[in-house]
């Protein structure tokens, strides 16, 4: 088994992180973490609000000092923001201190996903439904160069948490 001790769940917004994280976090009997809730905890207010009144920027730095604040030596499942990995060095940081599992899915699938939910996400809030399936494939296009360093890669529709959990236990 690996030395690493946290197992970041990455991947576009809508593809499931925090549900994973915390079936398997059950499933193999760990503590789970959500980066985005940790970062409104020590932000004291809701990531909308931050880049509203902040800016996506300044929402960037707080979510690269709380990801490099985490404690490395528990193992602990972390889902990250779609974004976390795309900025700054988070993704070196991750591969370094721990592994990473990337759940894949197709733009047609983030869609469908995001289609009613598209409000609550400060990137999205701006983007009309009929060009969701466009953005979502421009934006996914540019960030599958960090989601593709991962050590896992996996399909994120239909997911088998109990496999997962059996490849994560075996590397």
């Amino acid at each position: 088994m690996s030395e690493k001790n946290l197992i970041y769940i990455i991947g576009f917004m809508g593809s499931g992180k925090s549900t994973t994280g915390r079936k398997l976090a059950a499933s193999i009997g760990c503590p789970f973490m959500d980066l985005d809730r940790k970062i409104e905890e020590v932000a004291c207010k809701t990531i909308p609000r931050i880049f509203a009144e902040d800016g996506e920027e300044h929402f960037r730095k707080i979510e690269s000092e709380v990801l490099k604040s985490l404690d490395t030596g528990s193992r602990i499942i972390v889902s990250t923001g779609g974004g976390t990995p795309c900025h700054g060095d988070n993704m070196d940081f991750m591969i370094r201190t721990g592994m990473t599992v990337y759940l894949k899915m197709t733009p047609g699938q983030l869609s469908q996903r995001l289609l009613n939910s598209s409000g609550e996400r400060p990137l999205l809030r701006n983007v009309p439904d009929e060009s969701l399936p466009r953005f979502i494939e421009e934006k996914l296009a540019q960030r599958e160069k960090w989601y593709n360093k991962a050590e896992i890669i996996v399909e994120g529709q239909n997911l088998n948490i109990e496999l997962l959990g059996s490849i994560i236990n075996s590397k």
